[in-house]
C-alpha cells in the first residue's frame, strides 16, 4: 500500500464479512503453544504485522512453527524455550513487547526486546515494576524505561500480590505469564475489570487459575504450570469490528453485518455506546461469538467513560460517531491514549476538528460537538503517526463524508491489512 492513501466518499454499503482474527487472542495462542510442550494448532490467526512479530520471536526462542495458509502448527520444545542471541524485535507491537517481558523473565539469559520509532516511546515501566518484584531484572532508557528492554530472566520468579494501577490488560498478561514459573501463586488485583483473555486463555490451556470479580474489579490468582498442547480458534477482533459498525451508523445508505468476533464484555463496549447513542443496531449472541449489523441511522451525542472501553483502543472511531452525532459528547479519563502508538487523544481532537466539530479537552477529558450528519464532514488531509487505528478511524470518516487523504497509511498492515479492500467489498 503507499503510504498516502486517497479515500473517497462511498454512495452505499451492503454486505456481511469477517474481521481479522482477534489480535490479544492472537498473540496469546502463538505465546501459550510456544510454551507449551508438543504440537499446537491455531486457525483464525491474525495475519497483521503485529502478530507477525510475535510469530517470529516465539520461532528466535525455540518453537517450531509452520503455516499451511489456513492453519498453524507451533511445536513448542519438550525442555522450554531458551534466549536468543539476537534481538527480539517487537515492531510497533506493545501487546508483544509486554507479554512477551513476561515470558522471557521465566527464561534464563540475557533478552533484548526492541521496536520501531513509536513503541521506543512507550513507557514500559508498568511492566519493568512487577516483574522487579518477581525477581527478574528489566532495564530500558529513561525513567519510563522504553525500549529497548534489557531483561535478565531467572529460571524460577519470586511469586507477588500486585495492584496494576492503571487498567491495562497488557501488565496483567505479563505478571500472569511470569507467574507460571515461579515458586508460589501470583495475584493481580484490577481496579477496572480489563479484557480476560490470558486468563481465559490459561484455563482453557490446563493451567490453575482463579478469576474473581469485586465490585468494578477482579483478582486473578495463578498458580506455577505449563500450558498443555491445544487447538486453538481465534474468533474475529472486536476493535477492527468497530471500525465497520460505526461506518454501518454513520453513513448516509449502509447495512452492514459482521460476524463471529469475541464476546467478552470488555470487548465489546464499544456496541452499547452506539445503541445508546440511537445506533441502529442488532447484535446476536452466540455460544462464544457476537454477531451485529449495523444500519444507517441518526445518532445522539453520549457520555463516554474510559470504565467501559477498558483498553480506550474504539475511542478514535467512536469520536467519529460522536463527530455524526447531535449534541455535545464527552470523553472521560481518557489520559491513556496518550500512550499508545501515538498520542490519540490529540490525533481524536485533530480529526473531529478536521471534520468540522468544536472540540476541546479539561484534563483527560475531550469533548466534541457533533454536527448532526456524517454527510457534512468536510473533505481533509491528515497524518496518521504510525497508528493504524488513526488510519482506518480516518478512512471510515472520509467513507461518510466527503473523502480525504491519509499520510502514513501503511502502517495499517499493522493490524488489518486488508481494511480498505474490505471495505471495498460492500459496495
Amino acid at each position: 500500500m503507499s503510504d498516502i492513501v486517497h479515500v473517497e466518499k462511498l454512495r452505499s454499503l451492503r454486505g456481511s464479512l469477517r474481521v481479522p482474527g482477534d489480535k490479544s487472542g492472537s498473540h496469546r495462542a502463538l505465546m501459550l503453544s510456544a510454551l507449551a510442550s508438543g504440537e499446537s494448532t491455531i486457525e483464525g490467526l491474525s495475519r497483521g504485522n503485529d502478530v507477525a512479530a510475535t510469530s517470529r520471536i516465539i520461532e528466535q526462542l525455540g518453537a517450531l512453527r509452520s503455516d499451511d495458509g489456513s492453519r498453524i502448527t507451533v511445536l513448542g520444545p519438550d525442555e522450554g524455550l531458551h534466549a536468543s542471541v539476537r534481538p527480539l524485535d517487537c515492531g510497533n507491537s506493545g501487546t508483544t513487547m509486554r507479554l512477551l517481558a513476561g515470558v522471557v523473565s521465566a527464561i534464563p539469559g540475557s533478552h533484548v526486546l526492541k521496536g520501531d520509532a513509536s513503541l521506543s516511546m512507550r513507557p514500559m515501566d508498568r511492566i519493568a515494576v512487577p516483574l522487579g518484584l518477581m525477581n527478574a531484572s528489566v532495564t530500558g532508557i529513561g525513567p519510563h524505561v522504553m525500549a529497548p528492554l534489557q531483561i535478565l530472566g531467572r529460571d524460577r520468579l519470586t511469586p507477588i500480590d500486585f495492584l496494576v494501577p492503571i487498567a491495562s490488560a497488557q501488565v496483567k498478561s505479563a505478571i500472569l505469564l511470569a507467574g507460571l514459573s515461579t515458586t508460589g501463586s501470583t495475584t493481580v488485583q484490577e481496579n477496572v475489570r480489563t479484557r480476560s483473555t490470558t486468563e481465559d486463555m490459561l484455563r482453557i490451556a490446563g493451567v490453575d487459575i482463579v478469576s474473581i470479580n469485586q465490585g468494578l474489579g477482579r483478582h486473578v490468582t495463578v498458580r506455577p504450570g505449563r500450558p498443555r498442547a491445544r487447538h486453538w480458534q481465534i474468533p474475529g477482533d472486536p476493535s477492527q469490528a468497530a471500525f465497520f459498525a460505526v461506518l454501518g451508523c454513520v453513513h448516509h445508505d449502509a447495512q452492514i453485518e459482521i460476524i463471529g468476533i469475541e464476546s467478552s464484555p470488555e470487548r465489546i463496549g464499544f456496541l452499547r455506546v452506539l445503541q445508546r447513542m440511537g445506533g441502529d443496531m442488532t447484535v446476536r449472541t452466540n455460544e462464544s461469538t457476537v454477531d451485529f449489523i449495523a444500519k444507517s441511522s441518526t445518532l445522539v451525542a453520549t457520555e463516554v467513560i474510559a470504565q467501559e472501553i477498558p483498553s480506550v483502543d474504539e475511542v478514535p472511531i467512536l469520536t467519529v460517531a460522536a463527530a455524526a452525532a447531535s449534541g455535545i459528547s464527552a470523553f472521560r479519563g481518557m489520559g491513556e491514549l496518550r500512550l499508545k502508538e501515538s498520542d490519540r487523544f490529540a490525533g481524536a481532537l485533530t480529526l473531529a476538528t478536521a471534520l468540522g466539530c468544536r472540540v476541546w479537552s479539561e484534563g483527560d477529558d475531550f469533548f466534541v460537538e457533533g454536527i448532526g450528519s456524517a454527510a457534512g464532514f468536510a473533505a481533509f488531509t491528515i497524518r496518521a503517526g504510525l497508528d493504524h487505528r488513526m488510519v482506518m478511524a480516518s478512512g471510515v470518516a472520509a467513507m461518510a463524508g466527503q473523502g480525504c487523504s491519509i499520510e502514513g497509511a501503511a502502517t495499517v498492515a499493522s493490524s488489518y491489512p486488508n481494511f480498505f479492500e474490505d471495505v471495498a467489498s460492500l459496495q
